[in-house]
């Protein structure tokens, strides 16, 4: 444990130290965000916060590479699919942050990042079923790949709107795949299975939580800089990337009925930590088909601009989203570890109180 949180640690530091040197380049060669009509911030900004992010992760696998507890992780080729695919998803955010590049251009590249991830030794493989044991999902764990990076990352994409927001998010997303890895790779002697396969969505896990926590503090409202498609595409791929490395390649099968959780939990974790930019996700796709208009037509009608509608603050509404992400996710780590009927009832309880504080500016308003 102490090992990840030296990396994390390191993480954060080198993207709290980097992103004002970001910011700078960002203003010298004009990578600036105007506000439009969908924008909630009223000054322009500068991107590029994607770049100090991709150092402090790249300084973070340095760091774990030269740690004997974590050096053996890099025998499996996952994290040097990250190290490449991210760097290339980076560098494809850098040019949109700077030049605007179109839907089609952006998705283009989306593809060849996840291309270069399969090329390089990571996707999904197998699919674990309770009851059943591991699929061999064979070629079809090719498309499969693809199709879960190009979506999270869009995913991901769509809620980067207001101040911290993703930054937030991405913490507590990554947090959450990390404690559960750290569980699994914990009982690696009733695994079966090494325990460096298992402790690379780990590695992957803790690293995003150390850039996107180092970040926050630029970014958080009122932001100096903002991440922009750089750091924003970053985050979806590492997410995308963990989970694979996490659900698609080590046959939890292999675990005995006693310890069945964790052949549950892989399944449904992916659904818990990234529902909230999921529903989001689908929410505007329905929305903009219905109307006639593209799935990638920008529009201001998110899940974030809802929230600032009906009455809450920048802050607030970034806290709210925080929350409903810690909710959904430490729940799906919790009924693994408590009674299921138990954690239902207080993830039930702690949402519908949840619901009526969203409501109550939009009841004071009409009171008024």
């Amino acid at each position: 444990m102490r090992e990840y949180l030296l990396v994390m640690c390191v993480a954060a530091g080198v993207t709290w130290l980097l992103t004002p040197v970001a910011r700078l380049l960002a203003i010298r060669i004009g990578a600036m965000a105007d506000p439009r009509d969908r924008d909630v911030h009223a000054i322009p900004t500068p991107y590029l916060g994607g770049l100090a992010m991709y150092a402090g992760m790249c300084a973070a696998f340095a760091v774990a590479h030269s740690l004997p507890a974590l050096s053996a992780i890099f025998r499996y080729s996952d994290i040097q699919a990250v190290l490449v695919a991210g760097g290339i998803i980076t560098l494809l955010g850098f040019v949109d942050d700077r030049f605007e590049l179109d839907a089609i251009t952006k998705l283009a590249g989306q593809v060849v990042a996840a291309g270069l991830l399969i090329l390089i030794g990571l996707q999904l493989v197998t699919v674990t079923l309770p009851g059943v044991g591991a699929i061999s999902l064979g070629p079809d764990g090719v498309p499969l790949t693809v199709l879960l990076v190009v979506l999270t990352v869009n995913a991901v994409n769509f809620i980067d709107g207001l101040d911290g927001l993703l930054a937030g998010v991405g913490a507590i997303a990554a947090l959450t795949l990390f404690a559960v890895s750290y569980i699994l790779a914990s009982g690696r002697a009733t695994f079966g299975v090494a325990q460096e396969r298992i402790s690379a969505p780990t590695l992957i896990a803790v690293v995003l939580a150390g850039v996107c926590l180092g970040f926050l503090p630029h970014n958080f409202n009122p932001a100096r800089i903002f991440m922009g498609d750089s750091g924003s595409m970053l985050i979806g791929l590492m997410l995308s990337a963990a989970v694979i490395s996490l659900t698609g390649q080590v046959d939890y099968g292999l675990l005995p009925p006693k310890a069945a959780f964790p052949v549950f939990l892989p399944l449904l974790l992916p659904l818990a930590v990234l529902a909230v930019p999921f529903v989001d996700l689908l929410l505007a796709v329905v929305r903009r088909t219905r109307t006639g208009r593209s799935p990638f037509t920008p529009d201001k009608m998110h899940l974030h601009h809802r929230l600032l509608e009906i009455g809450h603050s920048q802050k607030r509404a970034v806290l709210i989203m925080y929350f409903w992400t810690a909710l959904l996710a430490f729940s799906g780590v919790a009924v693994s570890l408590a009674s299921p009927l138990t954690v239902i009832a207080v993830t039930a309880c702690l949402a519908v109180a949840v619901l009526v504080a969203l409501s109550l500016p939009r009841l004071r308003g009409r009171r008024v």
